[in-house]
């Protein structure tokens, strides 16, 4: 169980906007937002932000950072605590954790941001009483973290759901735009993807856009892989692309019920409209996870 009595902190670093919070459970008690730019001055602006708000609320007994990846997260690697292939200029093999640590006395958690955000659904969002959670986020790319019995998945390296491959429709010979593989899910439906579909800005493309039934379909190809891998029981789907397109999603469960083909017994549209949600915790769940990921350091 959490202390919510316990005053953390977060810092959740993403790819174009950082966060850093200090709260008690999922009370924020404070949060500002700062443009990610290099990684010395974005972390040093965090990391004062942070030592600030100690003088105003008392020292923090625990710092969790959620990342935007890769990221080494084996603790026997000397890579442990950096972000690692990340294509984002200038943030390749950055000493995340040792940065934060050399200015903090105090544990450190670090994951990515989407396993974060999947923790806090767990612990008091749409999650909360599921022993499987997936988050996935679809935005300016694609990333998913699960969460089992409320904990992390780790393996090898982290869950990469955003770069699994999935099936095209006939006659759908658009490359993708993944620098690594092209037509994964993150080079065919995110953001950018659909920017490059459809020659317009992804806020500017009207729920009718043709593009949508191939995105539809290449994420329910995704939610069905996932559903008969890990039998979760909740994927939560954030990010900006998502953010305002219920009627995408109620979409995306009836073409992942056609997928799965009556083969999961009992799960069909009526169902997954239960397990494939929006997250409950909105756009707080990025930060939250910060907070989760610093309760268990």
């Amino acid at each position: 169980m959490i202390d919510e009595t316990r005053l953390v902190a977060g810092i959740e670093l993403g790819g174009t906007k950082s966060i850093a919070l200090v709260a008690r459970g999922r009370e924020i008690v404070e949060i500002a937002r700062i443009p990610t730019a290099e990684p010395g001055p974005t972390l040093d602006a965090l990391s004062a932000q942070l030592d600030a708000w100690q003088g105003a609320h008392g020292r923090v007994e625990a710092i969790g950072i959620g990342s935007f990846g890769p990221i080494g997260l084996d603790r026997g690697r000397a890579d442990y605590g950096h972000i690692t292939s990340t294509p984002k200029p200038g943030w390749a093999n950055v000493d995340v954790v040792g940065h934060v640590a050399r200015r903090f006395d105090v544990p450190i958690g670090f994951d990515t941001d989407v396993a974060g955000a999947a923790l806090a659904e767990y612990h008091w969002g749409a999650g909360q009483g599921c022993d499987v959670v997936l988050y996935l986020t679809i935005g300016t790319g694609i990333g998913g973290g699960v969460v089992v019995h409320g904990a992390p998945v780790h393996g090898l390296v982290h869950p990469e759901l955003g770069h699994l491959r999935v099936r095209r429709a006939p006659g759908d010979d658009f490359a993708g735009v993944c620098p690594f593989h092209g037509d994964c899910l993150e080079g065919l439906a995110a953001g950018p993807a659909i920017g490059a579909r459809t020659g317009m800005a992804g806020a500017d493309v009207g729920d009718d856009h043709p593009v949508w039934a191939l995105v539809v379909d290449e994420l329910a190809e995704a939610m069905a892989m996932l559903m008969l891998t890990l039998s979760p029981r909740r994927i939560l789907i954030g990010g900006g692309v998502f953010q305002h397109r219920q009627p995408l999603l109620d979409r995306i469960r009836a073409r992942t019920a056609d997928l799965l083909g009556g083969y999961v017994a009992g799960v069909g549209v009526a169902e997954l409209s239960g397990i494939i949600r929006a997250p409950g915790l909105g756009d707080k769940a990025g930060p939250l996870g910060a907070v989760a990921l610093a309760y268990g350091a």
